[in-house]
């Protein structure tokens, strides 16, 4: 199954300047436990972001970057969008697939993901970046949430949207000669 994973505020951002909007330990608990054993798919901005630009420990990692000359150690380099996709549906096959990251692959991922679980935060954290509202997109449904807690000063609250039409990723085509 492919599952995008994140935290977002009120207004739908999600980064600013590269970075997360709100320092959540309970809401790093629960990625960290989620994902933990599980493939991780991002841009390679994301993975720029990580401490020290270093993958993720305890799991595989897709990193999609344009530019061929950019590999990274440690890590599964894809340099098109349709490899990233290729890459991702056939480790589907046998596990979850977390999307986590940046706006552009949640954007051009979301149609493919059959859940998305989401840390919404009741504060506005000054976004640039934002994702997809999923209120107004008719695919998608709560199918759980939680109680609002308390996650240091800030309330947030774990909530799960289905997809109820997730687009399946296609079979690479030849080239046409």
């Amino acid at each position: 199954m492919i599952i995008a994973i994140l935290n977002c505020d009120e207004k739908w951002g999600i980064g600013k300047k590269n970075d997360l909007l709100f320092h959540l330990p309970l809401d790093m608990k629960f990625f960290r436990e989620t994902t933990s054993g599980h493939t991780v798919a991002m841009g390679e901005n994301t993975l720029l972001s990580f401490p020290g630009g270093k993958p993720l420990k305890k799991r595989t990692n897709i990193v999609l970057s344009a530019d061929e000359t950019h590999n990274y150690e440690g890590v599964v380099n894809v340099h098109s969008f349709e490899d990233f996709l290729l890459e991702i549906r056939d480790r589907a096959k046998k596990e979850d697939v977390y999307i986590i990251g940046g706006a552009s692959i949640y954007r051009q991922m979301l149609p493919y993901c059959a859940k998305v679980l989401l840390t919404k935060v009741h504060r506005d954290g000054g976004a640039e970046v934002f994702f997809p509202n999923l209120d107004e997109m008719e695919n998608f449904v709560i199918t759980d949430s939680s109680e609002p807690v308390m996650d240091g000063e800030i309330e947030i609250q774990f909530l799960t949207y289905q997809n109820l039409k997730p687009k399946q990723i296609r079979k690479s085509r030849k080239p046409r000669l």
